[in-house]
């Protein structure tokens, strides 16, 4: 369709949301193109605008294990674009020295199981097999420390039927919320600026307008409606729902619109990072199936392998460390390969927009809000509010009802998330330096306060632990105190009088299968290297 056909078409149903201008590119802003055009083809006219100065962050390269689910909305096979993304899978979260040094436990993509109604965390509780409770209770934690891949080299998955939908053909699409569970088996990691690329060429062979301009003024009709934004080169581009996708700048949705930002700082104060991309030889060095997150004086450094490089940062609060020092520390933490790599330092907006949809502009990724990079939560809220965004779809300006239930849902996800990486600091056992010490003082949300102390008598589950869907179900809370050793975490009562024989079962068929699991599948070094191979 040409742009005259598209304004005709337009012209002729002013009533109805059909021009969709999303105002920034990067990974948000082509992750929401490509569903949009996914999701609706030529029923509607998508154009990104995004400036050749203003480089993506370039750090958000984990994810939650629903991504597979973006991918699958989108009918690409994972031969289609992990190769071009130099992407590597991810089994689960690695967290060293958050208990104490040398102590490491993992949060992995695995549902964990009952017996007799009680969750299995509870039983290894009253009777623990030995002191790693995510190798008992799970086997991912196994194939992590083996640096095994989550499938063989035949492209198998590892838990083939309950898991495998799709390869890119027309199947059903499912919805985040709905795969809670049955919890897929791992992520992924990839470099942010690769999916990008990619992903602008999926929309734009679909259809997406691409403008490369910088905005220079957002207009507002009568109404406190975009009428359009205005570029440098280009002109006005006018739409009927705007998309902000401009970053912590909020350029739209904070600026134009002025809708307030709620900080967590209070409870959160890493407010700062510093990043480096690391040259890997594939060849050489092991690419560890999982993220890691290593616990420093004053914060944490992450570790993601990818193809060609390792990228890593130290996410700490200004408050205990200036940026030389944290530049310091994550050069000697790397060692001699960071010797003349770039440090990029950014200054995060931790915290949300108060309502993420104001009349017709939607906030997506940073614009709409940022929970630090822990638990790599920031793909996931752009996959959430984009997947939301087409649900809540409106006909025209006057869906109020709509615009509602999206602020609420987006709203209840990231203060959901805030809840659950509150609870890393004040349950990590790490109390050697005064930033670790005020972990264990410093206010968390008045709802988890009570939920810590109910958890010290009950292991967390569906009904004790935050009530709206924000992607983490209540094996991950197990997973942090049990892992992070700061409580003491009692084992239910009734498990003194309980008959012990299955789950005694059930920990040594979960042993039997990682040892079996470790001994056939290939690491991700050989998986990989088959892939690309037949690239």
């Amino acid at each position: 369709m040409t742009q005259t056909d598209a304004a005709a078409k337009n012209l002729g149903d002013p009533g109805k949301t059909r021009r969709v201008v999303v105002v920034g590119g990067g990974t948000a802003g082509w992750m929401t193109a490509s569903y949009l055009t996914a999701a609706f083809g030529d029923k509607i006219d998508v154009t990104v605008v995004e400036s050749a100065q203003i480089g993506t962050i370039g750090v958000g390269e984990a994810t939650f294990s629903d991504i597979r689910h973006f991918f699958e909305f989108l009918r690409l096979a994972e031969s289609d674009w992990m190769p071009a993304c130099n992407a590597t899978y991810k089994l689960a979260v690695r967290f060293e020295n958050w208990r104490e040094p040398g102590h490491h436990f993992y949060h992995p993509f695995e549902q964990m199981g009952s017996i007799d109604g009680f969750p299995l965390s509870d039983w290894w509780l009253r009777y623990p097999r030995t002191d790693r409770f995510d190798k008992d209770c799970f086997v991912m934690a196994s194939l992590c420390d083996a640096q095994r891949s989550p499938r063989y080299l035949d492209g198998t998955p590892v838990d083939q039927g309950v898991f495998e939908t799709g390869h890119g053909e027309e199947t059903a699409r499912a919805t985040m919320a709905e795969y809670q569970g049955a919890q897929f088996p791992y992520a992924y990691h990839f470099e942010a600026h690769l999916l990008a690329k990619f992903l602008t060429k999926y929309a734009t062979d679909r259809g997406a307008r691409h403008v490369v301009d910088n905005v220079v003024d957002v207009a507002l009709d009568e109404h406190g409606f975009i009428s359009h934004v205005k570029t440098a080169e280009h002109g006005e581009l006018a739409g009927d729902l705007f998309v902000d996708c401009t970053g912590f700048r909020g350029l739209l949705m904070n600026k134009a619109l002025g809708e307030p930002f709620i900080s967590y700082q209070d409870t959160l104060p890493n407010d700062s990072a510093v990043a480096l991309q690391v040259p890997l030889d594939m060849d050489r060095e092991p690419l560890r199936p999982c993220t890691t997150a290593t616990a420093q004086e004053a914060g944490w450094i992450w570790t993601i392998p990818l193809i060609s490089r390792i990228g890593t940062g130290y996410v700490y609060a200004s408050d205990y460390c200036e940026p030389e020092e944290a530049e310091r520390v994550l050069r000697e933490f790397v060692g001699p390969e960071a010797a003349d790599v770039e440090a990029n330092h950014i200054r995060m907006r931790i915290g949300r927009s108060r309502r993420s949809w104001v009349n017709n502009c939607v906030a997506v990724g940073l614009s709409s809000g940022f929970v630090e990079p822990l638990e790599s939560t920031g793909i996931f809220f752009i996959h959430h509010a984009i997947e939301q965004m087409v649900k809540y779809f409106p006909s025209g300006r006057d869906n109020d009802r709509l615009r509602n239930m999206y602020n609420r849902s987006t709203a209840n996800v990231m203060d959901g998330v805030r809840e659950f990486l509150c609870l890393h600091y004040r349950a990590a056992k790490r109390a050697d330096t005064q930033y670790w010490k005020d972990t264990k003082t410093r206010p968390v949300p008045e709802a988890l306060e009570e939920r810590l102390e109910n958890w010290k008598y009950k292991v967390p589950d569906a009904e004790t632990v935050y009530p709206y869907y924000h992607g983490l179900p209540p094996y991950s809370y197990n997973c942090i105190l049990l892992g992070a050793g700061g409580f003491d975490i009692r084992h239910s009562p009734a498990l003194d009088m309980a008959d012990e024989t299955a789950a005694l079962a059930e920990f040594e068929r979960i042993r039997l299968k990682a040892e079996k699991l470790v001994q056939e599948l290939p690491t991700q070094n050989e998986y990989f290297a088959k892939m690309r191979e037949n690239a």
